[in-house]
């Protein structure tokens, strides 16, 4: 098989058997991505958080989690190809692995980041074509999105105990931006800061979304927010939408679009679900 050489998001250059027939993906985001190529029959594993499509990922093989990897059964497999992410993975294992095997990694703060890897995976993958029609099908969607007329500070929760939010170097910030809403975390030195009851009262955000993961929110939190924040809207939101940067960007924009009218829409201290 011909080898052909590629350079990931952290400009290192991996030499790759093309096209690759036995892929490890280490992302949820970005195996959804894979399979959205039509790649189910090169995916070889993946990781125990790798939910979407449902309907197949239950079929592959896993290799632990995206920070706790089974190393042993990916060398195993012996993959011609490894999907992993600057963030979502743990730095020593990956190191570890790119030792054997041909690991490309992606890093992602920004929606451009997020297209430029879907691109990069697709001419990884020869699947090229598709690739850049979920790429194009994304950047349309998005620049069809308005921002809310009148911009509204919000804290994004994605951990309780302790609160923690993202700031401005994450791909959470860029989505926050797109709908409108100006990140009151996002001066924050930490990319997911922790944020007390009592930095929340000080920040007095307008809005204060909850997210779905990696910590799950639900009414009960909404309730317990508002007995301190008496003030702010409160709303759960799809986290996924918000943070996931593979082809489930192509339903994000829509999302927005109806949480901007809910926003709009909401009364001061209404806890509610999108």
């Amino acid at each position: 098989m011909a080898k052909r050489t590629f350079t990931d998001q952290l400009g290192r250059e991996i030499e790759v058997s093309y096209p690759p027939t036995k892929i490890v993906s280490l992302v949820p985001s970005q195996t959804e991505l894979l399979f959205d190529l039509n790649l189910n029959d090169k995916i070889s594993a993946l990781t125990k958080f790798c939910i979407h499509p449902e309907s197949l990922v239950v079929y592959k093989e896993i290799i632990g989690g995206t920070k706790k990897l089974h190393l042993d059964k990916i060398a195993s497999i012996a993959p011609d190809l490894i999907i992993a992410n600057k963030e979502e993975n743990t730095r020593s294992e990956i190191e570890e692995l790119a030792l054997k095997f041909p690991v490309w990694i992606s890093d992602i703060q920004t929606l451009d980041h997020a297209l430029e890897m879907i691109r990069s995976i697709g001419e990884l993958t020869n699947t090229e074509e598709k690739a850049c029609q979920i790429e194009d099908s994304i950047r349309s969607n998005f620049d069809e999105l308005r921002p809310l007329q009148k911009s509204l500070g919000a804290v994004y929760l994605i951990w309780r105990k302790p609160y923690m939010s993202a700031n401005s170097k994450t791909f959470i910030h860029d989505m926050l931006v797109r709908v409108g809403l100006t990140n009151l975390c996002a001066d924050e030195a930490e990319r997911y800061p922790e944020i007390s009851e009592e930095q929340l009262v000080a920040l007095n955000p307008d809005i204060i979304l909850l997210s779905s993961e990696p910590f799950p929110f639900d009414e009960k939190h909404m309730h317990e927010l508002a007995r301190i924040l008496p003030e702010s809207r409160i709303c759960l939101v799809d986290g996924e939408l918000f943070s996931w940067y593979g082809s489930r960007l192509l339903h994000s924009p829509d999302y927005f679009k109806k949480l901007g009218q809910h926003i709009s829409e909401a009364a001061n201290n209404h806890a509610s679900r999108l």
